[in-house]
């Protein structure tokens, strides 16, 4: 039949469509319902459609300050991560030293190891140390956990990197800062900016971790689930959706620049 045909020529393309719209469905109905007025506490059910959240998105005492703190996490958790991540790539690519093999193996522990394990383990040291949990205790957690995701995304790049081109650029007299700058830091940058947005995602979402080491620190992800055991209020379905147009309208960013730039090569 003409239709089983068809199916079968497009199978590949109707799976990866039907993969999508399941992983979209949750955000979607996390902005529809971003509209709605719930008649009690809890905004699960329609009701009808109202846009008072989207004109008072604070509007929940604490709301906008748990984001506000969440944000500045994964910034810096981002930051630290992405440095740190960046050179033990490098290190581990370029340079041959003791233990490197253990070193690369023990890279994907975090990555592998279950999140409460790791929270259970970094609560520990910080007990240990008698640090006093807080913002500084939850960064430090969020880089170590980020880390690793960090380094193997650079690192995948970098061994795809042809040395051929920095050989060049040093025949041409450049020196090693003047080499790193202008030739292996821009063909490094892809892998490197998506560690760094990778690190954002886990950095801003993360709970478990984030739960077991914040003592009196309370960040959005953590202001959602409390919330949850009282009600949930739509402004938070506002902060979700929000967040999810701007994640989008950042990677669309980003290819329509490469793609522009790949054009503008071709031209040349």
């Amino acid at each position: 039949m003409p239709v089983l045909r068809w199916i079968r020529r497009n199978l590949v393309v109707l799976a990866g469509l039907l993969t999508l719209a399941y992983m979209i469905l949750p955000n979607a109905v996390v902005m529809v319902f971003s509209f709605n007025k719930p008649n009690g506490r809890f905004n699960y059910a329609w009701q009808r459609f109202s846009l008072d959240a989207w004109k008072d998105p604070c509007g929940v005492a604490d709301l906008c300050g748990s984001l506000s703190l969440s944000l500045r996490i994964a910034v810096w958790a981002t930051a630290g991560a992405t440095v740190l991540g960046t050179m033990i790539a490098f290190a581990l690519v370029r340079y041959r030293f003791r233990a490197r093999g253990a070193v690369n193996s023990l890279i994907f522990l975090p990555m592998a190891m279950p999140e409460v394990v790791m929270a259970a383990s970094l609560l520990t040291l910080f007990l240990n140390l008698g640090a006093r949990l807080g913002f500084w205790t939850v960064l430090i957690a969020h880089i170590m956990f980020c880390l690793s995701f960090v380094v193997t995304a650079v690192k995948a790049r970098v061994m795809s990197m042809d040395p051929r081109l920095e050989e060049a650029a040093r025949d041409l007299y450049a020196g090693p800062v003047q080499t790193f700058v202008r030739v292996t830091l821009p063909i490094a940058a892809p892998g490197i900016a998506a560690g760094a947005l990778l690190a954002f995602a886990l950095s801003f979402d993360d709970f478990i971790i984030t739960n077991f080491n914040a003592g009196s620190t309370v960040t959005f992800p953590m202001f959602v689930w409390g919330s949850a055991q009282r009600g949930t209020p739509v402004q938070i379905n506002v902060i979700g959706t929000a967040m999810f147009v701007i994640a989008v309208a950042v990677v669309l960013a980003g290819q329509l620049v490469s793609n522009r730039r790949k054009s503008n090569a071709g031209k040349q």
